[in-house]
């Protein structure tokens, strides 16, 4: 992590890093981790918390719409604490608005069922980046051992999720490539961009941080 000289306290921006299963979250935010100071507060991901700490994972509709459920109401719990640090940045892995890329149903459902909206929804993030899922041939990794899908279905979620979030007025999109530290750096610059000036200089990446 950088070192900063500013010892304000923020008006913070919530930022949301989405995309498919093995879209690159997981190595982006290392990379944030290492470049950023320590006014970049990073989240982790809301399914990762309740999955991995054992909610159960069946496939009939019933268990995952509490599933949706649970993790919807996680990722709020987490932005405020998040918020209550008062950083330049809260940076989620992933957002409320993901949901209905996983709703078993139609997504008015989903907001039925959380008692929200899709407007009050988008309206709680100042910016989302978008990392697009490679395809099998531009190298998808099925390695994490909380990631079930196969490349086919890892697009198809992408896809989703990309539907998902259209309506966001600041929506940026970063296409898979051949080179990660190309991926990552379109990341970085973009996320450099919410930050106020007293922290946007604490940020460094090159082709050995790969």
């Amino acid at each position: 992590m950088a070192e900063c000289e500013c010892n304000q306290l923020h008006t913070p921006r919530r930022v949301v890093l989405t995309g498919g299963p093995g879209a690159g979250k997981t190595a982006v935010l290392e990379l944030v981790r290492r470049s950023l100071c320590r006014h970049v507060r990073i989240l982790p991901e809301s399914a990762g918390v309740v999955f991995g700490g054992g909610f159960p994972r069946d496939e009939d509709t019933e268990c995952r719409r509490a599933a949706q459920r649970a993790i919807f109401h996680v990722q709020k719990e987490l932005e405020a604490t998040g918020d209550a640090h008062r950083p330049a940045i809260v940076l989620c892995d992933r957002g409320s608005v993901d949901g209905i890329a996983y709703w078993p149903g139609p997504p008015d459902d989903f907001w039925t069922s959380t008692a929200t909206t899709m407007d009050a929804e988008l309206g709680r993030y100042d910016a989302v980046l978008h990392l697009r899922t490679p395809t099998a041939d531009q190298g998808y990794n099925h390695q994490n051992p909380l990631r079930t899908e196969s490349a086919l279905l890892a697009a198809d979620v992408d896809a989703r999720i990309l539907e998902a979030w259209k309506r966001h007025p600041r929506r940026h999109v970063i296409q898979p490539t051949g080179d990660f530290i190309e991926k990552a750096t379109q990341t970085l610059d973009l996320l450099r961009e919410e930050l106020p000036a007293c922290c946007a200089g604490h940020l460094a990446i090159t082709t050995r941080a790969r």
